[in-house]
């Protein structure tokens, strides 16, 4: 695998930084490539280098986001649940803007949260137990839609009220909720 430059990952990072931050004040499709390369500091033609577009910029700050969450499935779903979801209790803190603004905003992109819901409830599959105990009489793609969805509602509300919890707390409330109903 060939070493990429961490001149054009700094660049990267500061492009995704930026429109992150401009669409925490400032809708969408009122953002420029001018105003991502201001905000950046660098050439418009830089964001050419590296994107298509702004929609293709976005796109990419999804996808690495969720490829983050993916990693730290990897290794969490090995764990019980309230210990499982401190992990991302604490990327969701850590990532606040782009969470608050993705979820939260007021223009916020409905395809981030069906990626991330899509994201969840794919985690989710392995952890149902349907043929057997309290979920038998249960259809799975019900209770993993009902899984996703509570869970992102809860990320979305605990985002909306700017986090009157810490992660710890947060993780070990769902965690026993998801555990009642998976």
């Amino acid at each position: 695998m060939a070493k990429v430059d961490r001149r054009i990952l700094k660049t990267q990072d500061s492009l995704k930084k930026a429109v992150i931050e401009l669409m925490a004040v400032k809708n969408f499709d009122a953002i420029t490539i001018q105003d991502i390369a201001d905000r950046a500091n660098v050439n418009r033609g830089t964001i050419y280098l590296h994107y298509q577009d702004k929609y293709d910029l976005l796109d990419k700050v999804i996808e690495a986001h969720i490829d983050e969450l993916k990693e730290i499935d990897t290794w969490a779903c090995k764990l019980d649940w309230a210990d499982a979801l401190v992990p991302y209790f604490e990327y969701f803190e850590k990532n606040y803007l782009l969470y608050s603004t993705m979820l939260a905003g007021n223009e916020a992109p409905s395809s981030f949260r069906t990626r991330l819901l899509d994201s969840f409830m794919e985690g989710f599959k392995g952890e149902i137990e349907h043929e057997s105990g309290k979920n038998k009489d249960l259809n799975e793609d019900v209770m993993l839609q009902y899984a996703g969805t509570a869970y992102v509602g809860v990320i979305e509300w605990w985002i909306r009220n700017k986090m009157p919890y810490p992660p710890q707390v947060m993780a070990k409330q769902v965690g026993a909720l998801l555990e009642r109903s998976l």
